[in-house]
């Protein structure tokens, strides 16, 4: 048999352990406040959502997260426009429509879109095809296909939405990447905007989204300028492999680079993207997750839900799934 440990040695070991989880989580929140850990309880007070799919169908799923989740914590609609052709990111009544329905349905829910700056848009196009896209769009080429989405979005009593333009820009997958000429990205991002904001009717809120972490550029590079965007977002996912929560936070342009970067341009954050990746089913991410959004309150956050980052559709992640049942459950978040 192991001999008990004396009651001081027991004393100034709990007082270390205290000591240790108090340090790591105020590292978690570098500006200094303190947010209680949400762990498996109510997300307070913020607007969630669940990327389900882009159409209707999509649309449909949300009522069944809702009864999984067992509440009404899902006040975010979240979806993409196609960006194959221009014809597409201008919108058709086949995807505003359900989406538009769904929002009245309650008071208070918020419809995020998120709009491709180029056609072809996962094409892989060269860096040469996207820096001429670009200068021909700060140049005003293809301002009459934002005018029309805009008109499309008003039509529809969506023209209050929050329109993520050209996301994940300081990466290589779509073809509005920001690198092969920032300048022109940035030019044509204010130019989008101008558009966007003349159409009749409209209260468009822009969202300015990189993901999470150096990747192709630094995204504060492609940042188009204070006047031009209301909110600045983050799609941050659990990877690379072997990487902590903590380690996300503190990387370079990570969690914590965005929330310091968004409050000293007096900007609000966003989360449009995030969900499990590279590390498997992994409930210390989520919990860390929704410990920051409880921290720093963003306008708005979305888990995306397919495999492998989903919690409901995705059975292989049932830890995570638990977490996420927790927070967003009955009395959660948006209730």
């Amino acid at each position: 048999m192991r001999p008990r440990a004396a009651p001081t040695v027991l004393l100034a070991a709990v007082l270390v352990l205290a000591l240790a989880l108090l340090l790591s989580y105020d590292r978690l929140v570098p500006d200094g406040r303190r947010a209680e850990p949400v762990g498996e309880r109510p997300l307070p007070g913020v607007p969630s959502g669940f990327f389900t799919g882009s159409d209707e169908a999509g649309v449909r799923r949300i009522a069944r997260v809702q009864d999984w989740l067992g509440g009404e914590a899902l006040t975010v609609g979240h979806t993409y426009l196609p960006g194959d052709r221009w014809s597409n990111i201008e919108g058709h009544p086949a995807l505003f429509g359900p989406w538009a329905r769904w929002k009245e349905e309650r008071p208070g829910r918020l419809f995020v879109l998120n709009v491709p700056l180029l056609d072809r848009s996962e094409a892989g196009l060269s860096d040469d095809e996207v820096r001429e896209g670009l200068r021909r769009g700060a140049e005003g080429a293809f301002d009459g296909h934002f005018r029309t989405l805009g008109e499309r979005l008003v039509e529809h009593r969506l023209g209050d939405a929050v329109l993520v333009l050209g996301w994940e820009m300081n990466g290589t997958t779509y073809s509005h990447r920001c690198g092969p000429d920032p300048e022109a990205w940035k030019a044509y991002w204010r130019r989008t905007v101008e558009v966007l904001r003349a159409v009749p009717g409209q209260r468009f809120r822009f969202d300015f989204t990189a993901s999470r972490g150096r990747d192709a550029v630094p995204w504060p590079l492609c940042y188009p300028g204070d006047d031009v965007v209301d909110i600045v977002g983050l799609d941050a996912y659990d990877q690379p492999a072997g990487l902590s929560f903590e380690d996300q936070v503190h990387e370079e342009y990570g969690l914590a680079h965005h929330v310091r970067f968004a409050a000293e341009h007096g900007k609000p954050v966003s989360y449009p993207e995030w969900g499990l990746f590279r590390n498997g089913d992994n409930p210390a991410y989520v919990r860390g997750m929704l410990d920051w959004f409880a921290a720093h309150r963003p306008v708005y956050q979305t888990m995306t839900d397919y495999c492998p980052h989903g919690v409901w559709e995705c059975a292989d992640n049932p830890e995570s799934a638990r977490v996420i049942r927790g927070a967003l459950g009955a009395g959660g978040a948006g209730a």
